[in-house]
């Protein structure tokens, strides 16, 4: 599965090369990233803070995560990662509290392809609290009694409340996006704007084009 993630990577980027114009040069405010009205924030010393808004349902986060865990590795010691998964209505909060749970355990590297394959590839539901159950109690390398530990623990319960205050202070209305020093967001949907109607790796990677211009131009480059 990774080297069919790596492959599609290295796909949207030749699709990239291969598209004049489409990828944006010098990008536009209002056009390919938004600036918030309050900026939010941060605390990541010397680095780019850039974080993800994403939910493990979402269709485009899942095609999203291959080119965007390429650009992440790319970017290196320029930014301080972050995710943070959504709720637009309450069905969604197993699926934070299911990330959370990972986090609080350091299992999210290990886990989040997997789950992104369980729902997108196996077709796999992971949407209430005994399903995610089942499935992480099948998962090597998870102490399952762990697990539903931190799921219904009160940090995680504390951490899903402050994603539902971050994504409003964000404005998030869509998925995948990412914000910037949290000042900027970008996204395909955003970018496909001004690029136009082109095939999802392009719109990912003029995204990340953007992106890459937004943490030089909040560093100061």
């Amino acid at each position: 599965m990774r080297f069919i993630q790596k492959l599609l990577a290295v796909i949207g980027l030749t699709l990239v090369a291969a598209s004049a114009g489409a990828s944006p040069a010098a990008p536009v405010n209002g056009s390919d990233y938004r600036t918030l009205d309050r900026a939010q924030p941060t605390n990541s010393g010397k680095k780019v803070e850039v974080r993800e808004f994403f939910w493990y349902d979402c269709p485009h986060c899942n095609a999203f995560e291959p080119a965007l865990e390429a650009w992440v590795k790319k970017e290196g010691g320029k930014i301080d990662f972050k995710r943070v998964p959504v709720a637009f209505r309450d069905s969604f909060i197993p699926q934070q509290k299911l990330y959370y749970a990972l986090e609080v355990m350091g299992k999210v590297d290990d886990m989040q392809e997997k789950i992104f394959h369980a729902i997108h590839v196996d077709h796999q539901q992971l949407e209430t609290d005994s399903q995610i159950f089942a499935f992480m109690s099948k998962q090597p390398g998870i102490d399952a009694k762990k697990f539903e530990a931190a799921y219904n623990s009160f940090g995680v319960q504390t951490k899903v409340r402050q994603a539902a205050e971050m994504q409003s202070d964000y404005q998030i209305d869509g998925v995948p996006t990412l914000a910037i020093a949290g000042r900027y967001l970008t996204s395909p949907a955003i970018v496909a704007g001004s690029v136009g109607n082109r095939p999802e790796p392009i719109l990912h990677q003029a995204a990340l084009q953007v992106a890459s211009w937004l943490v030089d131009k909040s560093a100061g480059k």
